[in-house]
């Protein structure tokens, strides 16, 4: 497809549709209250609406998600739902498997449901910036088309269902219609016509018999690479002459030539089957569902210039240096264009859920089930070479042996991911002579969780790998498992007209941490129908990952590595690093819930997290920085020859990193929401207001510095915004519908280092005392403050209903195509940046590219077409 196909392809499709079709006036819709949802999440009380719950829960409508536009599920809460956070931006393999958090606090602590049923978490394992850590379920593998609605439920999660819900539970409610359907088509791209995107769904329900249904969904999507920043440092200058250290016969590589080579989003291509069925056989209804799924990614990996798979005396590192040389000596015509390496990843995923449910004699009701999740993931490194290798069988061609070779892939190794979980649920209600029946539940869950590290080939792991990422060693490889038994029990009650107790306490196994007993109580006073109060206080715990306590990489760029140490092994314990243990949290939630008028409803909730022993990722602990050799190298080396890693000498950046329990931590917030319909005399109009203001704060860096250093500190506190509103209205006038939304972020901040090392301390930078140990003091290591402000984002929708049947709608999301900062360059009195050396605060390899940790990714608008079809 051209740049522009997706995008046309959609605006072909609605006029051709339009030309032909016959104007029909549409019905009315009603108007949304999304209060008056019934809930199914954060109670097991039934028939409760969302207005009425005890504890705070937001509700999102298959309509409201139909009105982002962008098919990606993570993007529909980043835009409806103000205390939840997106990966805009990942490196290496976090590129394919993006997370998100509630709360500023770590995707972990998010527990993912669909239909009431814990999701299996991810294979794929974030290890670097502020996601770090996240093994969190993927929801990018659940079709929006297949939601009927999402529940939102923050508070006393933990406590009903599974002791790591600190953050608080996202239920995917599927969509079970027994008829009819509709197939969607969506194109677009960005404002520089980059990432172009093409998807296509449907969703179809079918009646089984008299009594059943079965509901699939279908989905296809694909999108383009995007890009970041213009040329590399590493060869030309800013104006895009050559730097002075290279050779002049690089000239072909001046200007614009390197152009578009920064990878940004990868080029994917995802297809998706979900289903959901049920059947009802009087008294007990079965059901089951489930999903398959097949994701395929390419990202651009970093630059390669061209003389660094060469085989030139004196320059075996493959450094840049003046010197002329024969590019002949070079794999291919890399010494002529340098190259990019391709990272590439197969992701095979699949889930199924049975189960029944119904009632027995005396009221009491059960829900019986068992859950199977399964990922795979495959890495191959491709358009890529191995300089060992290639200078290996190099020299012995100069001895009449064979000739130079080198790979140009290899499979850097995967991993596999299952989860089995077995639940029963039992709920009864008794009359005790209350405003309302006692609600009384009990039951418990079995999961069993195993995560193994593939082994990758001989080329991938034989000394430094092949360019761009090492394999996985067969010291990385393995296969873990660990089991967990729970059982909890649950009050919910009504002493008298207006108010309600909820109670619950959970009782949990693990085999690898012990047991843990956590609770919650939460309770609700209505005053009347125009006032309310609630509030909520619970307990809970987390063990770790098994990704989070045996995932070993290096992460690698053109002039940088740091390997990623298992907490605990003989190689992190050298460095102070030891095993993971839970966490635990206690959170403690008050509120107000008002209706002053007919329509009009006001949410305020104002909660406290505190965290013991979090879970963190330490920041690099650099055994050289901007080809410097720092204080503590040789800890850090003996600890890299420890785990048999061996790295690349001609590396500007060398470090080390691990997980630690090391840091406690305090979040505070308030959310508030205020919905009001409005009945106009041609249609509807919904506004909306919703916002979060959150902040955290280490109230305890127990390993200190430098094991976790003041950039670690930053990446908890400040990359998430700390406050986000959102103002929505959805106009909806006969066959006309424009939805418009406006987001409001605060700025946000990390810690950022840069290449520059000329022994001064440049404009807007400062000192701190969090590096290695020198003789009982930690060094000073220079930082800069990285600030992406404040900004407001503007997403818009219009949509024409053609027929009952037909609707075209074109639109945008961040329709100003507003981009993060670019990073300040160094500058002060007696600073000194060499030719190579990256002039950026942040030590950015390229130039002009924005910063990767803002709320709204750095890819700028996205503008799109659609159109749906209803039968």
């Amino acid at each position: 497809m051209t740049r522009l196909s997706a995008l046309k392809l959609s605006l072909i499709l609605a006029s051709s549709w339009s030309a032909c079709a016959i104007a029909q006036d549409a019905p009315q819709e009603p108007q949304a209250d999304e209060g008056a949802a019934i809930i199914v999440t954060g109670t097991r009380a039934v028939g409760m609406q969302a207005a009425d719950s005890a504890a705070p829960i937001q509700v999102l409508s298959s309509d409201a998600i139909a009105h982002v536009g962008q098919p990606n599920l993570n993007q529909v809460l980043t835009q409806i739902v103000p205390s939840f956070t997106a990966q805009t931006q990942g490196t290496d393999l976090s590129s394919f498997s993006l997370s998100a958090r509630l709360r500023g606090l770590s995707p972990n602590h998010t527990l993912v449901l669909v239909n009431g049923k814990r999701r299996h978490g991810n294979g794929i394992l974030q290890v670097l910036g502020a996601f770090s850590g996240s093994a969190a379920p993927s929801i990018d593998l659940i079709p929006p088309d297949s939601v009927a609605q999402v529940e939102v439920f923050q508070e006393g999660a933990a406590a009903v269902y599974g002791t790591d819900a600190i953050a608080g539970v996202i239920n995917f409610i599927l969509k079970d219609d027994a008829e009819g359907g509709s197939i969607k088509i969506t194109g677009g791209q960005h404002y520089d016509s980059e990432g172009e995107l093409f998807s296509i769904s449907g969703n179809y329900g079918v009646k089984l018999g008299e009594d059943g249904f079965i509901n699939l969904s279908l989905f296809h999507r694909r999108q383009d690479y995007t890009t970041l920043g213009e040329g590399q440092v590493q060869v030309t200058r800013p104006d895009g002459t050559l730097q002075p250290n290279a050779p002049a016969q690089w000239s072909n590589l001046a200007g614009d030539a390197l152009a578009g080579i920064n990878g940004g989003q990868p080029k994917t291509e995802l297809n998706l089957l979900f289903v959901n069925a049920g059947y009802d056989f009087g008294g007990v209804e079965v059901y089951a569902f489930g999903d398959v799924a097949r994701r395929e990614g390419w990202a651009k990996q970093g630059y390669r210039h061209p003389k660094r798979i060469c085989y030139e005396t004196g320059n075996l590192g493959g450094g840049v240096t003046p010197a002329a040389y024969n590019p002949n000596i070079c794999y291919s015509d890399t010494g002529t264009f340098g190259m990019v390496p391709l990272q590439h990843v197969i992701e095979d995923e699949y889930s199924m859920t049975v189960g029944a449910k119904g009632e027995v004699g005396g009221g009491w009701n059960y829900d019986l089930s068992t859950t199977y999740g399964y990922q795979k993931n495959d890495i191959w490194t491709e358009s890529s070479a191995h300089r060992e290798v290639w200078q290996e069988s190099y020299a012995a061609s100069l001895q009449g042996i064979g000739v130079p070779n080198t790979p140009d892939k290899a499979y850097d190794g995967g991993f596999r991911l299952s989860q089995t979980t077995v639940t029963a649920d039992i709920r009864k209600e008794f009359e005790l002579g209350m405003a309302a029946p006692l609600t009384f539940a009990f039951g418990g869950e079995y999961r069993k969780d195993t995560y193994e590290i593939v082994q990758g080939d001989f080329y991938s792991t034989y000394k430094t790998g092949v360019q761009s990422f090492p394999g996985y060693k067969a010291t990385d490889a393995g296969r873990f498992t660990r089991s967990s038994r729970a059982g909890y029990i649950n009050f919910i009650a009504q002493p008298v007209d207006g108010w309600t107790v909820d109670l619950a306490g959970r009782y949990e196994d693990y085999t690898d941490f012990g047991d843990t007993l956590i609770g919650k109580i939460t309770t609700r006073y209505d005053f009347s129908d125009a006032i309310a109060i609630r509030g909520t206080a619970s307990t809970g715990f987390r063990a770790p990952t098994l990704a989070e306590q045996k995932y070993s990489t290096i992460n690698v760029g053109p002039t940088s590595a740091v390997a990623q140490l298992p907490a605990g092994t003989p190689a992190a314990a050298l460095l102070g690093f030891g095993p993971l243990g839970p966490e635990k949290s206690k959170n403690f939630s008050a509120g107000i819930v008002l209706r002053p008028v007919p329509k009009l409803a006001v949410t305020v909730d104002a909660y406290m997290i505190k965290i013991k022993d979090r879970i963190a990722a330490t920041a690099s602990r650099n055994a050289v920085q901007g080809g410097v050799v720092q204080p503590g190298a040789a800890a850090i080396f003996d600890a890299l020859a420890a785990a048999g890693i061996v790295l690349d000498t001609a590396l500007q950046t060398v470090g080390v990193q691990s997980f630690t329990n090391g840091i406690d931590t305090k979040t505070t917030g308030v959310d508030f929401s205020i919905a009001y319909p409005v009945s106009l005399g041609f249609g509807s109009l919904n506004l909306s207001v919703n916002g979060n203001y959150n902040k955290t704060k280490i109230t305890n860096n127990k390993v200190g510095y430098p094991l976790f250093n003041a950039a670690s500190e930053s990446n908890i506190e400040d990359t998430t915004p700390k406050y986000k509103v959102g103002f929505g209205a959805l106009l909806k006038a006969d066959k006309l519908t424009v939805n418009l939304r406006e987001t409001l972020y605060a700025k946000t901040s990390v810690l950022v280092r840069p290449g520059v090392g000329s022994g001064v301390v440049p404009d807007g930078g400062f000192l701190i005392a969090d590096g290695a140990l020198i003789n009982g003091v930690n060094a000073n290591q220079l930082y800069f403050n990285g600030v992406v402000k404040r900004a407001i984002i503007t997403d818009l929708e219009v949509g024409y209903d053609f027929t009952d049947n037909v609707t075209f709608s074109i639109g945008a999301n961040n329709l100003f195509d507003k981009i993060p900062e670019v990073p300040k360059l160094v500058s002060g009195t007696g600073v000194v940046v060499n030719p190579g050396v990256s002039p950026y605060i942040n030590g950015s390899g390229s130039y002009n590219s924005p910063y990767g940790h803002g709320a709204y990714g750095t890819s700028g608008g996205y503008y799109y077409a659609r159109i749906d079809f209803k039968f």
